[in-house]
């Protein structure tokens, strides 16, 4: 029988006793909690490394196990600005009015007052560094009339990146029964933000931040004391244990480290920092072969006698995974594509061809190309899954390519 078991059969005996004494009700107290807190911390753990780069899982344990975000569900708060901030709805100097709702949230807070405002970028650095509920409430209110409004639109632009296990309540991340996620959902939000939005990326990197005359330091101690850390949040409340959302960069490699349910911030800095070394381990000892083989491919001594084989036009196939305004737009979504595809399309190669409408529009079709007819069936089958269009497409395209005359 296992601890959990024992402490079961000993609350039943407790429970079952007609008359229960002063010290029988203590037992039952105590009984009860200690059972609540094996449940929660044999529940809660869960960790991830992933590849920035391919989206590739490095590291895992525990990765689609649905627990309570906690602060990291401001990601998706700042992800939500930085979307506004993109579509030129919302500007830097923009000011948020702070309503009574949002004044009165719990710390951690930045202490804003009913009726006075502040500015979209002050917010994000009170979101990044002090973890302010107040302002998470203002972005959300100022967003979208509601909070509740916000976390349903949250929830479905989630849906549309890939996290296929999250569900939003709130913008602060303050608890709420509903409010789960997972350790990959997380890692994906994190990927889409550093890749989607890398021009705002530097404001999880700022080490503190002043208003109104106090200054506040960021929770993520990891900014100071790991190599090439960048970003990006920390989170805590009873309920999820200490959390962490980790982004570094060596050279050429980008490591995201997620971590749910660590003891204490202490504990979780410590073993975030073991995840991300092996993150780096790992990646770059997968990378050696392919830089030897480059290498030995620049080294090699050209032949004098070269001549170019021209193929016939040959169908191959491809994936359409959407039709955009603009052609950033469309090269994004494939990229996303790819990530969320990765087994299937990263072999494919992103072409955005423009197709030019009657009315004289022009739409930048986001298509991968390159691949067999099983893949793109398969591929569009996975991101059909996760809530992304796709439609197979069959291509025909000359091909040349140059080869070594034998000697």
């Amino acid at each position: 029988m296992n601890s959990s078991s024992s402490i079961r059969c000993a609350f039943r005996r407790v429970f079952n006793t007609r008359i229960i004494t002063r010290s029988g009700f203590a037992a039952l107290i105590l009984i009860t909690s200690v059972l609540i807190a094996t449940s929660n911390a044999t529940a809660k753990y869960a960790s991830i490394v992933v590849n920035a780069k391919t989206g590739e899982i490095v590291h895992g344990t525990n990765v689609d196990t649905r627990n309570y975000p906690a602060s990291l569900t401001k990601i998706m708060t700042l992800f939500m600005v930085f979307e506004a901030l993109d579509a030129k709805k919302w500007t830097l100097r923009k000011r948020l009015k702070v309503s009574h709702r949002a004044a009165r949230q719990p710390a951690s807070k930045l202490g804003l007052r009913a009726g006075q405002t502040i500015s979209v970028e002050d917010a994000v650095l009170a979101l990044v560094t002090k973890s302010a509920n107040d302002v998470a409430v203002v972005v959300a209110e100022n967003m979208h009339k509601t909070e509740r409004k916000f976390a349903l639109a949250a929830t479905a632009l989630a849906r549309k990146i890939g996290m296929t296990r999250t569900t939003f309540r709130n913008a602060s991340g303050l608890p709420h029964r509903g409010q789960l996620s997972t350790a990959r959902d997380i890692a994906r939000l994190a990927q889409v933000l550093i890749h989607r939005h890398g021009k705002f990326y530097h404001y999880f990197s700022r080490t503190q931040f002043s208003y109104d005359g106090r200054k506040h330091r960021n929770h993520n101690k990891l900014l100071a004391s790991y190599e090439g850390a960048d970003g990006i949040k920390t989170g805590y409340i009873r309920a999820s244990g200490f959390n962490l959302a980790a982004s570094a960069k060596r050279q050429d490699t980008r490591v995201i480290g997620v971590i749910f349910g660590g003891n204490s911030s202490k504990h979780r800095n410590k073993l975030m920092t073991r995840l991300l070394n092996k993150g780096f381990r790992i990646i770059d000892s997968s990378n050696r072969p392919q830089i030897a083989e480059t290498k030995e491919k620049l080294e090699r001594k050209p032949t004098k006698t070269t001549k170019i084989i021209k193929r016939s036009s040959k169908t191959q196939w491809g994936v359409q995974v959407g039709a955009y305004n603009r052609y950033a737009q469309a090269r994004e979504s494939a990229q996303i594509a790819m990530d969320l595809a990765t087994n299937h399309l990263a072999a494919g190669v992103i072409k955005v061809v423009p197709l030019t409408t009657r009315r004289g529009r022009t739409l930048y079709r986001s298509r991968i190309h390159g691949l067999g007819k099983r893949t793109a069936y398969a591929a569009c089958r996975i991101l059909e899954r996760k809530n992304r269009p796709c439609m197979e497409l069959r291509v025909k395209d000359g091909l040349e390519f140059a080869s070594v005359a034998p000697r």
